[in-house]
C-alpha cells in the first residue's frame, strides 16, 4: 500500500460491462451520479443514461502519458473513472493507483471479461492462462504456446481473432481451436463456432472480443519447453550461440525471478536474455552486442519466441552501458578481455544481485579466477560431450569445455546505478581464433562447439 500523494482529488473507479448501466451494482451507480465530472473511453461513455450529469471527458491518446495531467486538470472536484469490467486486471486502476497511491483509489470493480468467458466455456479460470494483445505486440502471444494449454486473448480491436489465428499458424499451432466470445454480458453476446487457425475464415465481427485457444502442436513443430534450454534450431546464428546445455545451466545460476531486469552483454544471438524472459511475463532484460547484423538478428529471435519487449542496445561494452537501468542479474558471455567490463558489471549491479560470466578462453579463465579471489562465487568447468558416428560405430565428440564464474553481491554493498565509463588500458589481449570457434568474439561461451 503506497501513501495517496498530494494533487489531485481522490477517484472513483467503476468497472462497466457491455450490459452498461443495468449491469451496475448501486454503489457504482450512486458513485457515476455524484461524480461531477465522468472520465472514460467514448463507448463507455455512451452506456450512461442522461442522468449522469457530471461533465464526461473522453480518454485522450496515448492514454497513460495522459493521465497525470487529465487528473490534475480536475483536481478538487468528484471524480468518477470508467473501466472496462474490473479495473484492476490489465485496466486503468493500475495507472491510477500508480499516479495516486492505493489509498487515494476507490475501485467498485465489475466482472471481467476472462470471468464471463470462463463462465460460459466451463474453463476453470485458475487453469487458464491470459495474454493481452491491447496496446502489446502480437508476438507475445507466442510464449505462451503450449500443447493443451488453454489460453484467453485480450483482443486490442476487429481484427484481433484473425491476427491470432495467423500467428498460431506461423509458430506451429495451426491445428489449436478457436473460439471467439463477443460483447459479453451484453444484450449482442454473441461466441462463434470452433475452428482451427488453419481453418479460420471468420471475418472480423465486434471490437469487443476475447479469444479462447486450446493449444495443439503441429507434428512437425518444434517442442519449446517452459524451462530454460530450448532446443539450439529454435534460434537464428551465426555460430555465436550459447549451447543448450552450457544455457540450461548459466540460466539457473542467473536465477531469474518475476520483475527482474538482466543485462546480457556480448549478446550473440540473444538466447541468455530470451530465455530469461521467458521464464515469466514480468521478467525483463537488455542485451548488448557490438555486431549490428547480430544485434538484428536478437531481434528477430526475441519476435519469434515470444519476449517482443527485448530490448536489444547495439554497441561495444562497457561504453554501451552508460545510462542503462541498474540490472538485478548481468551475464556476460563475450568480450571479456575489454578493459574495465567485468569491474564494471560488478560496480552496476544491485546489493545482492548477482553476476554470471562464462568464457573458453585461458586469457578471459585467468579473469574470472581473479574476480573470484576478489568476490568469491563459485568457478566451474562445464564439459559436454555428444555421440556422433564414428566409422560403423559411435563415439563421443567433446565440444570446448567452459568455464563459469557466478557469485552475488553482497546485500549490504554499495555499488554505482551507472557503470563508470570504460577505464584507459593497453589493448586487450585478443587470442585468435580457435578452428572450432567461428569468427567473432571468442569469449561467448558455447559457440560452434
Amino acid at each position: 500500500m503506497s501513501p495517496a500523494r498530494p494533487g489531485p482529488a481522490a477517484v472513483t473507479v467503476v468497472g462497466i460491462g457491455a450490459d452498461g448501466w443495468e449491469g451496475l451494482t448501486d454503489a457504482a451507480r450512486a458513485a457515476l451520479l455524484d461524480a461531477e465530472t465522468v472520465v472514460g473511453g467514448r463507448r463507455q461513455l455512451d452506456l450512461l443514461p442522461p442522468r449522469c450529469a457530471g461533465e464526461r471527458v473522453g480518454w485522450p491518446s496515448p492514454l497513460r502519458p495522459a493521465v497525470p495531467g487529465l487528473l490534475a486538470a480536475h483536481a478538487g472536484r468528484r471524480v468518477a473513472v470508467l473501466a472496462s469490467g474490473d479495473p484492476m486486471f490489465y485496466g486503468i486502476g493500475r495507472a491510477l493507483t500508480e499516479e495516486l497511491g492505493a489509498a487515494a483509489v476507490r475501485v467498485l470493480p465489475h466482472p471481467s471479461s476472462v470471468s464471463h468467458a470462463c463462465a460460459r466455456l466451463g474453463w476453470p479460470q485458475e487453469d487458464v492462462a491470459v495474454v493481452t494483445l491491447v496496446g502489446r505486440p502480437a508476438a507475445r502471444l507466442a510464449a505462451a504456446l503450449h500443447e493443451g494449454r488453454r489460453l484467453l486473448v485480450l483482443s486490442a480491436d476487429a481484427a484481433g481473432p484473425g491476427t491470432v489465428a495467423a500467428l498460431l499458424r506461423d509458430r506451429g499451432f495451426g491445428p489449436s481451436r478457436m473460439r471467439v466470445l463477443e460483447q459479453l454480458g451484453g444484450a449482442r453476446e454473441r461466441t462463434t463456432a470452433e475452428a482451427t487457425a488453419d481453418t479460420w475464415a471468420e471475418p472480423p465481427g465486434d471490437a469487443l472480443n476475447i479469444v479462447a485457444v486450446t493449444c495443439r502442436r503441429a507434428p512437425d513443430a518444434p517442442r519449446l519447453g517452459a524451462v530454460p534450454g530450448l532446443p539450439d534450431t529454435a534460434y537464428e546464428h551465426d555460430g555465436q550461440l550459447t549451447k543448450r546445455h552450457v544455457r540450461a545451466a548459466t540460466l539457473g545460476a542467473l536465477a531469474p525471478a518475476p520483475g527482474e531486469l538482466l543485462w546480457d552483454v556480448g549478446g550473440g544471438s540473444g538466447s541468455i536474455a530470451v530465455e530469461w524472459m521467458r521464464t515469466h511475463p514480468a521478467c525483463r532484460a537488455i542485451t548488448v552486442e557490438r555486431d549490428p547484423a547480430r544485434a538484428e538478428r536478437i531481434t528477430r529471435n526475441a519476435e519469434r519466441l515470444g519476449v517482443p519487449a527485448l530490448r536489444v542496445v547495439t554497441g561495444a561494452a562497457p561504453a554501451a552501458l552508460a545510462g542503462l537501468p541498474r540490472p538485478d542479474a548481468v551475464f556476460i558471455g563475450g568480450g571479456l578481455t575489454a578493459p574495465g567490463l567485468l569491474d564494471a558489471c560488478w560496480e552496476a549491479l544491485a546489493p545482492g544481485g548477482r553476476l554470471v560470466a562464462n568464457t573458453v578462453t585461458l586469457e578471459s579463465e585467468a579473469l574470472l579466477a581473479a574476480a573470484h579471489r576478489r568476490h568469491g562465487g563459485e568457478l566451474v568447468r562445464l564439459a559436454v560431450a555428444h555421440a556422433v558416428p564414428v566409422g560403423g560405430f559411435t563415439g563421443w565428440r567433446q565440444a570446448m569445455p567452459v568455464t563459469q564464474w557466478s557469485a552475488q553481491k553482497p546485500p549490504g554493498s554499495e555499488g554505482r546505478a551507472e557503470p563508470p565509463a570504460p577505464a584507459a588500458s593497453a589493448d586487450p589481449v585478443t587470442p585468435p581464433a580457435s578452428p572450432r570457434t567461428p569468427e567473432g568474439p571468442p569469449d561467448r561461451a558455447g559457440a560452434a562447439t
